[in-house]
């Protein structure tokens, strides 16, 4: 993991001035956009939002730009654009739309980029905030899923600082021995098991989109809890962390512990396992990443063991949710496999949420998109993509074989 350089100051005796970091937010007004918010505007003197983005709300959007006072507003829906120049007409908020304006913010000269919109859609802006060796807290899991090897490489390359931001990275990234990995034993992901961890194969079958996002310990977005539902989500994060920790596929391990508190463990060779807890609450994670490599005070409750009383921890039940088993074979395939499964996982996700298709056709979904693009990738599907282009092409194709089965299999 490269390094970066602390906060700069200026102090003497009688005063202490800071020097306020430079922030762009791309995708501002979801879930950890908000949270992300929440903690700037408690250190007003410390952060400098100069960007924010959102997909298309543009209410929520042009009332956190006029609050912050940043220089652009960027709304990803191209035709939410004359709503948002309206919303912030007279206060000098420059205005722009689609995926030239989320590079363009991306683009902007803030030291550090919260990079927080949801699926492949934030691989292009965030790699634009990678190529001028900005600090990246990551939140979109997406960007080493479906790019993992190139997006690493272009981190490398542009001397770029990545910072993850899931609980269970972040955690990890908290208690490694960065300077030595050959003494990793494994990392050990947790999972909550989502709102489904005890149900039936049946009831699963039968489950609305309702149920599957009220997710039972995190305020989630709508996609990343039924994510969590399937346990997709610890899926995708294996292959996340295989990306940004020194262990090789079978060096990562996933535990279920419903209570939320182990945020993710480190198994060191010589028996110690280092362990993060926090309150669920992803003000912990972010709030690490904006102060890094210090730490800023949150307003989140503080853990009590105590009253917790006792944690608990079982493992995954690959058979009752195959989504998990698909990543990590994926995971373990290489190449493009893991775009493909990305891309047709999204693609099954808003169909159920559309209710075109059953919760259990989403890893149908998936596993008939692996199955069917590994044949027409014969020679290279353990290869990885060279570029974004290729990497786009074959997003492109996943998306296109699973909207086809969706449309087959639709009810």
């Amino acid at each position: 993991m490269l390094s970066a350089s602390p906060l700069p100051t200026q102090t003497s005796k009688r005063h202490k001035s800071v020097i306020a970091k430079t922030i762009t937010i791309l995708g501002s007004t979801g879930s950890v956009g908000c949270s992300t918010i929440d903690l700037i505007e408690r250190n007003r003197d410390l952060y400098k939002v100069v960007a924010l983005t959102a997909n298309r709300n543009v209410a929520a959007l042009a009332a956190q730009a006029r609050k912050l006072k940043v220089e652009l507003a960027v709304v990803a829906d191209e035709t939410c654009k004359a709503d948002l120049e309206d919303a912030l007409r007279g206060t000098g908020i420059e205005v722009a739309a689609g995926q030239s304006g989320l590079i363009e913010a991306a683009n902007r000269e803030a030291q550090w980029v919260m990079a927080a919109i949801v699926g492949a859609a934030g691989l292009a802006p965030t790699l634009a905030a990678v190529r001028r060796g900005a600090e990246i807290a990551l939140a979109n899991k997406e960007c080493l899923v479906c790019a993992g090897d190139y997006f690493m490489q272009e981190v490398a390359r542009h001397k770029a600082t990545l910072l993850p931001v899931d609980s269970e990275h972040n955690a990890i990234f908290q208690v490694l021995e960065r300077q030595h990995p050959e003494q990793i034993e494994k990392i050990i992901l947790t999972a909550s098991g989502g709102p489904f961890r005890e149900k039936t194969t049946e009831f699963m079958e039968k489950a609305t989109p309702e149920q599957a996002v009220a997710h039972p310990k995190w305020d989630m977005g709508a996609k990343i809890s039924v994510d969590s539902a399937t346990l997709m989500n610890k899926g995708l994060e294996l292959i996340e962390a295989y990306h940004l920790f020194p262990v090789d596929v079978e060096q990562l391990d996933v535990v279920v512990h419903p209570e939320s508190i182990v945020h993710s463990m480190v198994d060191y060779k010589d028996g110690s396992v280092l362990a993060q807890l926090g309150s669920p609450d992803m003000r912990i994670p972010i709030a690490y990443m904006l102060a890094w490599p210090h730490r800023m005070a949150t307003p989140v409750p503080r853990l009590s063991l105590t009253e917790i009383g006792s944690l608990t921890f079982e493992a995954p039940d690959y058979k009752r949710f195959p989504a998990l088993a698909l990543a990590r074979e994926a995971m373990r395939m290489g190449g493009v496999m893991p775009t493909i499964l990305n891309a047709a996982n999204e693609i099954a996700v808003e169909a159920f949420l559309n209710r075109r298709i059953g919760f259990s056709d989403i890893a149908r979904n998936v596993e008939a998109a692996l199955t069917t693009l590994r044949r027409d990738f014969p020679q290279n599907g353990a290869q990885s993509a060279a570029d974004l282009a290729a990497i786009e092409e074959i997003d492109h194709l996943a998306r296109k074989n699973a909207a086809e089965w969706v449309q087959k299999h639709a009810s």
